[in-house]
């Protein structure tokens, strides 16, 4: 034992050897035999005679058998902690419980590790006595500070990592011990501050608490009182709990708003402290978020002609004549020399007036104007600051209508504060600028102002790179409005020409300056300027189609000399500026290739073809991000160059092919998959000779678990592509893809999870998207379908159970529902009178109806083309 402990003593030594050798030492005993390992680390962390140094070790190594940063790693340490003999993991959990309020470090090391313990084991049903335990510790009259504080810091790291359902049993004793510890009659403050965080981290499954009314008061008055606690962190902590208590339980908070909450959050606005007074606003930023999700909830309702489930008390409205003074205060405390990834609260109350804007609409202004008309030019450069960062802030919420004279007769002066003497000032002015491009476009590009307004940006391009950053979006804003805008004379293609013409050759000289610059890479600035350049390509009417293909050939030009350079490339951070530049130039290539014409395609695909190559050549073992943007640019010329593509894929196929494989980087993976989607629509029928290799990849990574779940709708999408393509030449495929299309036409998520609801309506969008592709590339192009398709007949009864299994659920996306009809459509015109038994159900008809009133014109054309179609057939069959 006393060998381990001055082992462990090493561990936190200064001297390199020393360290290595502790490091090692350990790793080889628990590497011989973990159990025994564990049980002497637990020994070392109970016994309050071995030194603090000698414990924390101990602490920190045990954890480390217990816990690790990467999840599947994390798994793994569990699994191998519950294969332990019960005797090893209960001696253990002895020694760490015993251990709690004998250290004499702070945070207590034994908590930790009691937590990871109970990680482990309370969500498969182990140590079921172990909260009423902790409880105890808590609330036993005489329990020592030092053991109420380490047992709620143990309360507190279970409550925070631990899925809810998994403690929601013993949510009432869990709050018992931690309402024990935050009362205002606690003379400790450390023991009032675990408790507090333990609070905060147990919110989530407090909810049957917060739904009973005396509960409710009682878990209020406590975290309230603690608010006024002279403790800093202890008020810090309490104002957190009623920022996440606002987003959990909105809906009980009409009882404290008055009497308590207003008051408290608004003194903690106008703290000095910069921590109380950030959670001052972000309670207020989080009043707007819910009352934004409640009036989208309202108006969602009142479409169905149903009562809203929840309803706003229009809190932020109610309080902004209070709110907005702090919050111009708070704007005008900036400080020069501010780094921009540091938060305080003159950025925090920035945010929070924007989401005022957002939530209380018009009635934000009269509020906000009256300081932004005494100061924006004021004297003092940060009243100046504050009243035009005030002024961009409100420019989304309210009617762009009442804003537009508003905004006209601000122009002259935030043109003119574009040169004001403070750079903070200028770079917030740029910042306002892009704003008024963005949201009030009209402001911007009319008669009166569009040519001061384009000299002082361009003039400012040249300044400091966080205004000249702030520049370039206010120029990728304006070019999207000056195109949107412009008029597109008969059709609606692109227009001969727009506000932004007569500028438009040296704005993207000016751009591709700043792009060179040397300090390009500060404040982001060079990527900033490339997509500035992108932008205003992507947005060029027909006039300046020269300028573009100039720029085509100096983007390659450049993309060109950047390959040569990787050849020199010797540091690491000269590899990652090399790799963003190859990235900022594939992005700006696509925005160009976009706007070429067909016919000058050919003529310039050769050069930028094999500098794409060669990028793919140099990229192999590097940067996954370099090859996903090769893919994309080369996916453009696929779509640019259609048929006359097919000269490279001999040269491609290879890379394509390790994109496919690439199943260790799945962005590049689905880029691969995106590119064979692209190839199958661009060469047509030509893309046959490649097919069975490509077809091979696709199954191989469908049925492949180590592939990224996100790639595999993508691959059912190319499938819809690739019969397209091959027509009735598919065949050869058709049983493996309809095999792989019914599997995954029946696949089911956890419902609770968002994000997995999301990822089921796309894989059903691109499953009935390959349906459809089979469907229509099988029946050909001619008036009579080809005698291939039938060979579908005995799938169609499945196509139409899945559909019917996709209009039963509510939570289908308005794509899926397009989808569905697309597919019902086609079906009906190929298989005619035997479909109206199938169709002319509850389930299809209602999805046609949802279809038909669609917001979205494609959806409603197709829900539309399908009760025509069904119509079609049903009237054929009466006569």
């Amino acid at each position: 034992m006393e060998q381990v402990i001055q082992i462990l003593e090493k561990t936190t030594s200064p001297d390199k050897n020393e360290l290595e050798t502790a490091l090692k030492y350990l790793e080889q005993a628990a590497q011989s035999n973990l159990p025994e390992y564990v049980k002497v680390l637990s020994d070392v962390l109970h016994h309050g005679r071995n030194s603090t140094v000698a414990r924390m070790a101990a602490g920190i190594q045990l954890k480390n058998t217990l816990a690790s940063n990467d999840p599947k790693v994390k798994v793994q340490y569990q699994q191998r902690w519950l294969a332990f003999p019960p005797d090893v993991r209960d001696y253990v959990k002895t020694n760490v419980l015993g251990a709690l309020g004998t250290e004499q470090n702070r945070p207590s090391s034994a908590a930790q590790c009691v937590a990871y313990i109970a990680l482990t084991e309370i969500p498969v049903g182990q140590w079921p006595n172990l909260i009423d335990r902790l409880v105890t510790n808590v609330t036993t009259p005489g329990a020592t500070d030092m053991t109420k504080e380490s047992t709620l810091e143990a309360i507190g790291y279970i409550c925070q990592d631990i899925e809810p359902e998994a403690i929601a049993a013993q949510s009432n004793n869990i709050l018992t011990a931690i309402v024990h510890g935050m009362k205002r009659d606690e003379p400790n403050d450390h023991v009032r501050l675990a408790a507090t965080t333990a609070l905060l981290n147990s919110l989530e499954f407090t909810r049957q608490n917060f739904e009973r009314d005396a509960e409710r008061h009682f878990i209020m008055q406590v975290v309230c009182e603690a608010t006024q606690s002279t403790n800093t962190q202890i008020k810090v902590a309490a104002l957190q709990c009623l920022v996440k208590i606002m987003s959990l339980y909105y809906q009980y908070m009409e009882h404290y708003m008055g009497p308590a909450l207003f008051a408290i959050t608004l003194e903690a606005m106008k703290s000095e402290i910069d921590e109380v007074a950030l959670q001052g606003i972000e309670f207020w930023s989080n009043v707007c978020d819910e009352e934004v999700d409640l009036a989208i909830e309202a108006s969602e309702a009142a479409e169905l002609g149903r009562p809203p489930e929840r309803t706003s008390r229009f809190y932020a409205k109610g309080a902004l004549q209070y709110l907005v003074p702090v919050l111009m205060m708070t704007l005008s405390k900036q400080e020069e020399a501010d780094d921009d990834d540091e938060w305080n609260p003159c950025k925090a109350a920035g945010v929070c007036i924007m989401l005022l804007a957002t939530c209380t609409e018009d009635d934000i202004v009269p509020h906000v104007l009256p300081f932004v008309k005494e100061n924006i030019k004021h004297q003092n450069w940060r009243l100046r600051d504050a009243a035009i960062m005030a002024f961009g802030s409100i420019l989304e919420g309210p009617d762009p209508t009442n804003l537009k004279p508003m905004v006209e007769q601000a122009m002259p002066t935030l043109i003119e504060a574009l040169n004001d003497e403070s750079v903070v000032v200028r770079d917030t002015t740029a910042w306002t600028l892009g704003r008024v491009c963005e949201l009030i476009p009209d402001a911007a590009c009319n008669d009166t102002y569009l040519k001061l307004l384009l000299e002082a940006l361009v003039h400012s391009l040249k300044g400091e790179p966080r205004v000249a950053s702030n520049v370039c979006w206010a120029l990728s804003s304006l070019a999207e409005a000056a195109y949107e805008q412009a008029d597109t004379g008969d059709g609606d293609g692109e227009p001969p020409t727009y506000c932004l013409s007569a500028f438009f050759d040296p704005l993207v000289d000016v751009l591709l300056q700043t792009t060179d610059r040397a300090d390009g890479n500060q404040c982001n600035l060079r990527n900033a300027a490339y997509e500035a350049l992108m932008e205003l390509m992507k947005n060029s009417p027909h006039d300046c189609y020269p300028t573009v293909q100039k720029t085509t050939m100096i983007i390659l030009e450049r993309l060109q000399q950047v390959l040569h350079m990787e050849t020199q490339v010797q540091s690491h951070s000269d590899r990652v500026q090399v790799n963003d530049i190859q990235s900022l130039l594939c992005a700006t290539l696509q925005s160009v290739l976009r706007k070429v014409t067909p016919e000058d395609a050919p003529k310039i695909s050769d050069p930028i073809m094999a500098a794409l190559l060669q990028m793919f050549q140099t990229s192999q073992g590097k940067s996954g991000g370099v090859q996903e943007d090769a893919l994309l640019a080369v996916s453009t010329l696929v779509e640019v160059l259609g048929q006359n593509f097919l000269k490279y894929m001999e040269a491609f196929k290879p890379y394509l092919c390790l994109g496919l494989r690439n199943v260790d980087d799945y962005t590049v993976c689905a880029a691969a998959v995106g590119v064979t989607g692209d190839i199958c629509r661009g060469l047509g029928d030509k893309v046959e000779p490649f097919c069975d290799e490509l077809m091979s990849m696709l199954v191989e990574n469908l049925g492949n678990n180590s592939v990224h779940r996100n790639v595999k709708p993508a691959i059912l999408s190319v499938f819809g592509d690739m019969a397209l393509a091959l027509g009735p030449k598919f065949t050869k495929y058709l049983e493996v893809v309809l095999q792989m299309l019914h599997q995954a036409s029946q696949a089911q998520v956890d419902r609770s999870d968002f994000d997995m609801l999301d990822y089921l309506n796309e894989l059903r969008e691109t499953c009935l998207e390959a349906y459809t592709g089979i469907v229509q590339g099988l029946k050909g192009d001619g008036p009579n379908p080809k005698q291939e398709v039938q060979l579908l007949r005995t799938h169609v009864p499945h196509m139409i159970t899945f559909i019917t299994s996709v209009a039963a659920d509510e939570e289908k996306s308005d794509p899926v529902v397009a989808s569905s009809a697309g597919l019902i459509g086609d079906l009906c015109s190929v298989f005619g009178a035997d479909m109206l038994q199938l169709v002319e159900t509850d389930p299809i008809g209602n999805l046609l109806i949802q279809g038909r009133r669609s917001k979205t014109s494609k959806t409603k054309t197709l829900a539309m083309w399908a009760t025509k179609e069904i119509r079609r057939l049903k009237s054929n069959n009466s006569t």
